[in-house]
This record gives structure tokens, C-alpha cells and sequence, in this order.
């Protein structure tokens, strides 16, 4: 019952982070900032833990690659910023520490991460640090909403009944 109550909550977080993307997202330069994403990369790395937030990430990344809402440097920057934001609110539960997560893995190592992408695959010649400051943004922006939201329900003692 458990990992179906966590596939039916990454399914939810995906929808909700696929199908606001139309209407939440900035193109910057190369990439398109989706805070959005980034507020349900922290969600999901509180609720469900790190393996369950890197498939949400992965699954709105495909998402909205399919439906032209996103790019490919959507995968890196996401999911790694799932994965880091899941494996330290599992290791610390922080909400702070799970935000730094976020941005950092989305921000830095993601945006770095994402170079050889534009290199290789699309023949851009830009800057190895040139999608830092877009992603950091993103991931900034979303992680601090995700933050508020679940401070709130850290403080009225929801977080510990939704949280599976």
C-alpha cells in the first residue's frame, strides 16, 4: 500500500508540475526557468524521498519536453536537484538544508551538468558557467515557495500526516 500511495502522489506532483508549466515559464538565453518544477522537486524530495523525487523530476522532464513546455537541460538541472534535495531532508530533515539541496544540485552541479549538452547536442558555443545564473534562479525561486509552504505545515503538524 505504501508505494502505491507514493506512485499515486509522484503521478499528482508530476500532472501538477506538467501542466503548470505553460503558464509559469521564463525563457532565459538558452534554457526556460521553471520554478514550478523546482518548488515540486522539494515537495517531493520531503514527501517521498530521494528515488521517488528523481522520477517525478525525470517524469515532468519528459512531460514537457514532450509537449514543448521544455527543454532538455530540464533533465540534469531537475533531477539532480531531486536527488540532492531528497537524499538530505532523508538524511538531516531540514527544510532549509532541503532547499539548499535544490539549489545547489539544480543550480550549480545541474547547470554544469548541462555544458556538454548544449556543446554536443545542440552545437552551442556558450560559456561553461552561462546557465548558472538562470537555473539558480529557477531553483532558488521554487525551493524558497516550497520552503514556506512546507514550514507551514511543519508548524500546524500536517507535514508528519501527509508525509509518507
Amino acid at each position: 500500500m505504501n508505494q502505491t500511495k507514493k506512485l499515486s502522489y509522484t503521478a499528482l506532483l508530476i500532472a501538477i508540475a506538467t501542466v503548470t508549466s505553460p503558464f509559469v515559464s521564463i525563457p532565459i538565453g538558452f534554457a526556460r526557468i521553471f520554478p514550478v518544477q523546482h518548488f515540486v522537486n522539494v515537495i517531493s524530495a520531503v514527501l517521498l524521498g530521494p528515488g521517488y523525487a528523481v522520477i517525478q523530476a525525470f517524469g515532468t522532464s519528459l512531460l514537457r519536453n514532450m509537449f514543448g513546455t521544455g527543454s532538455i537541460f530540464a533533465f540534469p538541472g531537475s533531477m539532480i536537484g531531486a536527488l540532492f534535495a531528497g537524499l538530505l531532508y532523508q538524511y538531516t530533515k531540514k527544510l532549509n538544508v532541503t532547499t539548499a539541496g535544490e539549489v545547489v544540485g539544480t543550480g550549480i552541479i545541474g547547470a554544469l551538468l548541462t555544458y556538454p549538452i548544449a556543446r554536443l547536442l545542440l552545437g552551442e558555443t556558450t560559456a561553461l558557467f552561462a546557465f548558472v545564473p538562470s537555473f539558480l534562479l529557477s531553483a532558488l525561486t521554487g525551493g524558497v515557495l516550497a520552503y514556506g509552504l512546507l514550514k507551514i505545515f511543519e508548524q500546524r503538524n500536517i507535514l508528519q500526516r501527509i508525509r509518507i
